[in-house]
């Protein structure tokens, strides 16, 4: 494993091998360079995300490689370094938040300075307490204070310390994006000020636009893609990754022929007769692919559309509708079953109707090609 932490990037290099029961094992095989600022790493459960924190922090052994913050090793394998984690200036929020009860919040955050003298604590803390919007709670216990407060205070408790590094598994899930979105935002602003490397583990969609910086994509312990968020996650090119991206449409199909002058190919979905346009991709006629399709990317029509330019429009019927707070989930049978999603407001325009003929309007783009 290696990881090679500057001013200006973390670059990593990582190669852990967990071994399980009889033959069974997990390979973490990682090279990376990520800037200062929020990189997110995304993907299915089982990709390795927490994993990588675990060896970047020292809390996880690892077989081989090296890591390095700013040219100071603090693990090599070849020469049988490997730096304690509580002496790496790397801080680590986990999705449990870990604050000690029997504390109240002010000494919970000033846990992480125990050799500091007394007044310079005490304005570190402070300090730390008004940047995350909690100062005001310092006498209070952690029972004694919302979820959202809590994960301010873990925030704090772990950037009191000045950390080199900053690492976050799932640190917000459970809350409301209101509040996600607050929390972000002040996070955004302390590292304005101390630019460090921020790695921030997050199974959300919904997070990820927020912190919209750079994402980096797992699979089976090996990075698939990395880039923006538009880059990675609306043109995803695997079928576990296009899952975790929310694709709810994942489609097997035929590519059918490749009309190179459009930019398309034509492909038969599954084993049905309805064939659609995609994008054209690295493929032959005859070869079987997974197209992945956005649930709200989809258009719903209650007569048949004219003079679009959209080259897809597929009849079928409702199956199901389902209402799911703000959002209609319909399921439309077009001898292969898509999930379209609505507004209630449509739904209600509409009248939709299990067993209605509906048409389903599908833009070339909004298909993507995925592996596996």
């Amino acid at each position: 494993m290696a990881i090679e932490v500057s001013s200006a990037r973390l670059a990593a290099r990582v190669r852990k091998i967990r071994r399980g029961e009889g033959s069974a094992f997990f390979l973490l095989d990682v090279q990376m360079e990520v800037p200062s600022g929020i990189s997110i790493l995304f993907g299915p459960s089982g990709a390795g995300k927490s994993t990588l924190l675990d060896c970047i922090a020292g809390l996880a052994q690892t077989d081989e490689g090296r890591i390095a913050i700013n040219g100071d090793v603090i693990f090599d394998s070849e020469k049988g370094l490997s730096v304690p984690p509580q002496s790496r200036q790397i801080a680590y929020v986990f999705q449990s938040l870990a604050l000690f009860p029997h504390m109240t919040v002010e000494a919970n955050v000033a846990y992480g300075l125990p050799h500091a003298r007394e007044q310079t604590r005490d304005g570190r803390v402070s300090e730390i307490l008004k940047m995350f919007r909690v100062e005001q709670f310092r006498h209070r216990k952690p029972r004694e204070i919302s979820g959202g407060e809590k994960q301010r205070v873990a925030l704090a408790r772990s950037l009191v310390t000045q950390p080199r590094v900053l690492l976050l598994d799932e640190p917000l899930t459970g809350l409301d994006a209101e509040l996600k979105g607050s929390i972000i935002d002040d996070l955004r602003a302390w590292n304005a000020a101390h630019k460090i490397p921020i790695l921030y583990v997050t199974h959300s969609r919904e997070e990820v636009d927020a912190l919209g910086e750079r994402v980096i994509a797992l699979e089976h312990g090996k990075i698939v893609s990395e880039g923006t968020p538009r880059e990675v996650l609306d043109a995803p090119r695997r079928r576990r990754l296009a899952q975790a991206a929310g694709f709810e449409n994942l489609l097997r199909a035929t590519v059918l022929d490749l009309r190179e002058p459009d930019g398309v190919m034509r492909v038969r979905l599954a084993d049905a007769v309805c064939e659609i346009e995609v994008p054209l991709g690295h493929a032959a006629p005859g070869d079987r692919v997974r197209v992945a399709i956005r649930a709200g990317d989809i258009l719903l029509a209650t007569e048949p559309p004219r003079a679009l330019s959209a080259r897809n429009v597929l009849e079928g019927k409702i199956s199901s509708l389902e209402r799911r707070g703000t959002l209609v989930v319909a399921r439309v049978d077009c001898d292969v079953v898509f999930t379209v999603h609505v507004t209630p407001g449509a739904e209600r325009a509409l009248e939709l109707a299990v067993g209605k003929k509906v048409w389903l309007v599908l833009k070339t783009h909004s298909c993507h090609f995925v592996e596996g």
